[in-house]
């Protein structure tokens, strides 16, 4: 009974709804054995967790050092982009993605709008992959020292 109390604490604190986990991404149990992939749109990709809810299949991504009070939006664009494999790969919409943080737990409503806002990105991402130059889309110091290109970029910050 005690195990059962704290199993269920512990599931309580992860924000996330009881819902049967069909794949795990966390190298945990259900392990996923091959990412999703869509051919159609150029796109492969593994959430943290796909959950079987009510609704349907519903993809989870998980930051748990995250700490923001409003998510970032490369992590929405990021789960959006799941909820277009989630789509590709079991011919239904998701109606909503989750993204968690160490403390707070976001719903990411899949609409027809976000769906073209996703598909739009990933052209603006294959033009990008084909142009000569590519102007950074930031201001942010420390990520221009982590990129791959810093020390042959002519546009870094530092």
């Amino acid at each position: 009974m005690l195990l059962l109390a704290a199993a269920l604490r512990l599931r309580r604190a992860t924000g996330l709804p009881w819902a049967r986990v069909l794949v795990s991404d966390t190298n945990g149990w259900r392990k996923a054995e091959r990412p999703l992939v869509s051919r159609r749109y150029g796109l492969v990709g593994q959430p943290d967790y796909l959950i079987e809810t009510r609704s349907g299949v519903v993809p989870v991504e998980v930051k748990p050092s995250r700490t923001a009070r409003e998510p970032y939006a490369s992590d929405l664009m990021q789960l959006a982009a799941y909820c277009l494999l989630v789509e590709e790969a079991t011919g239904h919409a998701p109606r909503y993605g989750l993204l968690r943080y160490a403390t707070d737990t976001f719903r990411l409503q899949y609409t027809d709008a976000l769906r073209t806002e996703v598909l739009a990105l990933l052209d603006d991402i294959r033009q990008d992959r084909e142009a000569a130059d590519v102007p950074r889309s930031h201001q942010q110091s420390a990520r221009c020292r982590g990129c791959g290109f810093h020390d042959s970029c002519d546009d870094r910050l530092t």
